[in-house]
């Protein structure tokens, strides 16, 4: 609900106490699914908020939970017919996933949702903070699609 990270920056920019109510309205929202709100002092029109796990070693679902973060916020936008999307790089600041483990599994949900989708046309972005998360995506990026 705002208080740290990209969560927290998105909250500040957007005007946290419309945000704020907005979520509490909705109730709230359970690891590796997303919810809507609007976009508010954004230029965005709308806000999806995904909840990724937190890394416990790989032994409590985190790369099903992470996969399915990513799947259900394309959904949502699909489903409010948005065309484009930006993604942080999920879990992997302050929730610790491991950064190459948190990018297969953004690019394998992000594929996916693309080939079930054939004829909706979305842009995804991932707006990441730092040349070494951008470097360990274009890595892993590589790695999958050129083998």
């Amino acid at each position: 609900m705002g208080r740290c990270g990209v969560c927290g920056a998105i909250f500040r920019e957007a005007g946290s106490s419309e945000l704020t109510k907005a979520c509490s309205a909705i109730g709230g929202c359970k690891t590796g699914n997303a919810v809507i709100t609007p976009g508010f002092k954004l230029s965005a029109k709308y806000i999806i908020h995904a909840v990724g796990p937190v890394w416990s070693g790989g032994t409590q679902n985190e790369p099903k939970l992470l996969y399915s973060a990513y799947k259900q916020s394309l959904l949502l936008a699909k489903e409010y017919d948005c065309h484009s999307i930006g993604f942080p790089l999920i879990s992997a600041g302050i929730f610790g996933y491991p950064k190459e483990r948190a990018w297969r599994k953004a690019i394998q949900a992000c594929n996916d949702f693309v080939n079930d989708n054939p004829d909706y046309q979305i842009d995804i972005i991932f707006a990441v903070l730092d040349d070494e998360i951008k470097a360990i995506g274009e890595k892993t990026i590589t790695e999958i699609y050129n083998k």
